[in-house]
């Protein structure tokens, strides 16, 4: 009933166009769902490239908490008045911030964002409690609506999609040579600390671009599931983040596809979130390759202890052979 309520007015002009007889890929041409798919896609791209280095320090933790902490921004925007990506915005990224400032080693960053999550969500139950009116758009920011997004929407995704591209982009080496060894990224001259509260920045309006897709509550699916899947897979990490684009924009246009289908009645499909196809299929991806890639990873591992012991014993060919013409040239000089 709430679906049916939320997404009344987009079903209602198909219907009276359509007058019953939709087919199958009529829907895209259709605002509302060439809308969903651009902001769809761009926040696949993000977090695939965001949630590959949150997986690779070891803070999906932090990717937890953080959607958490927006719902609280969404709820106090509403309470002022705001729109609720304005307090999203602004919860997420000062969240961020107090967990990189707070947080230095693994436990201590826990423990950080720990407590700004348990606090956050304490404002969020206060505002919400103080708020007169119904705060569908606050709830829309935990399940997301996808379906529901406008031009503005679209607008305001695209800008904060290419601003946080352009600096992945810029600090992507220092941010891979960080993640993948901070205390030699330290000692050659890398300002982790200050790298750490940029990156936690960055995967601030990733959350806040993200949750209109699959919203808060299931935002690892976009953040985690893909990159976790592509690490799996292969283990370059260029080659990894490009395959958790691919699956993240899949995973998000067939999701947005299914539910499109069941909004308007086609193939007898049920009225279900775009999220919860999103979520479903990145879970029936994930769990088979999770469960059959030790058979290729093992082989991959063999083979390259294959390789080490084979350039092991040449070297050690190669140095008796240097001593044995050693010996021989001492001898030859003794002779003479």
């Amino acid at each position: 009933m709430l679906l049916e309520q939320k997404y009344s007015g987009v079903l209602t002009t198909i219907q009276e166009e359509h007058k019953g007889n939709l087919d199958m890929f009529d829907f895209l041409t259709y605002t509302a769902i060439q809308n969903a798919l651009v902001a769809g896609s761009l926040a696949a791209v993000i977090a695939a490239i965001v949630g590959y280095f949150l997986v690779v320090r070891g803070m999906t933790f932090t990717a937890h908490a953080l959607p958490n902490v927006g719902f609280a921004g969404a709820a106090a925007a509403v309470l002022l008045g705001l729109e609720p990506v304005v307090g999203l915005l602004v919860f997420t990224i000062s969240a961020a911030v107090a967990i990189g400032l707070l947080g230095k080693q693994l436990r201590e960053r826990d423990i950080a964002v720990g407590i700004v999550m348990a606090f956050a969500l304490g404002l969020g139950v206060l505002f919400i409690s103080l708020y007169q009116g119904y705060a569908e758009r606050v709830y829309s920011i935990l399940y997301g609506n996808i379906l529901g997004i406008n031009q503005t929407d679209v607008l305001v995704t695209t800008v904060l999609s290419a601003v946080t591209i352009s600096l992945l982009f810029i600090l992507f080496r220092p941010l891979l040579f960080s993640s993948l060894d901070p205390t030699v990224a330290e000692t050659r001259g890398i300002p982790v600390r200050l790298l750490t509260i940029t990156f936690l920045t960055l995967v601030a309006i990733t959350i806040s671009i993200s949750v209109q897709v699959v919203g808060a509550l299931l935002i690892f699916t976009l953040l985690i599931g893909p990159p976790a899947t592509a690490m799996r897979i292969v283990q370059r990490p260029l080659w990894t983040i490009l395959i958790a684009i691919l699956l993240g924009v899949c995973y998000t246009w067939l999701g947005i596809f299914l539910a499109a289908n069941g909004l308007f009645g086609i193939s007898g499909t049920d009225m279900w979130p775009a999220s919860v196809y999103i979520t479903s299929l990145s879970f029936g991806v994930y769990l088979p390759i999770r469960l059959l890639s030790p058979l290729w990873i093992g082989r991959k591992a063999r083979r390259h202890a294959t390789n080490l012991k084979s350039e092991e014993v040449l070297s050690q060919e190669r140095s008796n052979n240097d001593d044995r013409l050693v010996y021989e040239a001492k001898g030859v000089l003794e002779v003479f």
